[in-house]
């Protein structure tokens, strides 16, 4: 055996077609929703060991949320119907971009809305903001113009949203799927050829419950999005047909609570994870995870991140997707 000492490369650059990059120190992001705007958990972990943290999703207008209760645990999982409860754009471009200023860890912007025009005049002053490192789209949300109809369900009104982001700022772009759509590769295709930098899935699926003792729905809004352990088979499966139909960097998240979670997604072609509920249940989960894929990778002799992401998909795929990347194997 070789005495010699090395250090696993866990870096990811999420933005390799992008002049700004969009480069993280390790694959584990906090998701959007569940970190806050990255203040909230600096007396719990060390926020700068993450890979990144996105923001609570922002409106072009201030949002005061549903009404309650807008949590119900379920099993594996929870329901939250929270309502994007936001200071708006441009209260939130006067308090947090200085804050972020402080901070090395990159940190990316969740945007919503429902019209294309206000994605873009979101994007737009985001543009003008030094501490951001990159904008996360949010395309489950109603396009009113379409009568409603979910951005994140249909191919074209998803990349016209992409394209109208990707004209109105320099930063990169990330796309985060609805698992609503009923052929989430054509849309993630369609994404990735109207310019999004890298992918993000899933977002929460829609589900309910009812109070049995009331005969109502428990949650105010009727219904909310699931999230946690029992919606990641789901997540996986999509993260692996989308990793083999793009060339931009995807990024896995549904229900990751423990490392061998993070190792489906990366083998399933996630470059990059998104923790979420499993902050909640064990906020120091992130850096838990850093440092179990570090110990993981030593042990398995993986020198670079990249060896295994993608390590379950055909070879052909594989070979296609990391075209003109050199790796040293899949080891595992």
């Amino acid at each position: 055996m070789s005495d010699e000492l090395w250090t696993p490369d866990l870096t990811v650059d999420l933005a390799p077609n992008n002049p700004r990059e969009l480069r993280l120190a390790n694959p584990v992001i906090a998701a959007s929703g569940c970190f806050g705007y990255g203040q909230e958990y600096a007396g719990v972990i060390d926020v700068e060991r993450l890979g990144a943290f996105v923001s609570k999703g922002i409106t072009p207008e201030p949002r005061g949320g549903n009404s309650m209760p807008r949590i119900k645990e379920t099993p594996a999982g929870m329901l939250n119907a929270i309502g994007l409860q936001n200071p708006g754009i441009r209260g939130f471009i006067r308090k947090y971009p200085k804050l972020w200023a402080r901070m090395s860890v990159p940190a990316i912007v969740n945007i919503s809305a429902e019209t294309v025009d206000d994605y873009a005049m979101m994007a737009a002053l985001l543009d003008e903001q030094p501490a951001i490192a990159g904008i996360e789209i949010n395309v489950s949300c109603p396009n009113i113009a379409r009568g409603g109809y979910c951005f994140g369900w249909d191919p074209e009104m998803s990349a016209d949203v992409t394209r109208a982001v990707g004209a109105a700022t320099t930063l990169p772009l990330i796309v985060k799927l609805s698992p609503g759509a009923v052929d989430v590769v054509a849309v993630a295709e369609a994404v990735e050829a109207a310019g999004a930098d890298a992918i993000s899935l899933i977002n929460t699926l829609v589900g309910m419950t009812i109070d049995v003792h009331r005969r109502r729905p428990t949650l105010g809004n009727v219904t909310g999005g699931l999230s946690g352990p029992a919606i990641r088979p789901i997540a996986v499966r999509m993260v692996y047909q989308v990793a083999a139909a793009v060339r931009v960097p995807v990024i896995g998240m549904g229900g990751i609570m423990a490392l061998d979670d993070l190792l489906e997604f990366v083998m399933a072609g996630a470059s990059a994870i998104q923790v979420g509920t499993g902050i909640f249940v064990d906020p120091g989960l992130p850096i838990r995870l850093i440092d179990e894929l570090t110990e993981w990778m030593t042990r398995h002799g993986v020198r670079r991140l990249d060896e295994i992401v993608g390590a379950a998909q055909p070879a052909a795929a594989r070979q296609f997707r990391f075209a003109g990347v050199e790796t040293a194997g899949d080891s595992a």
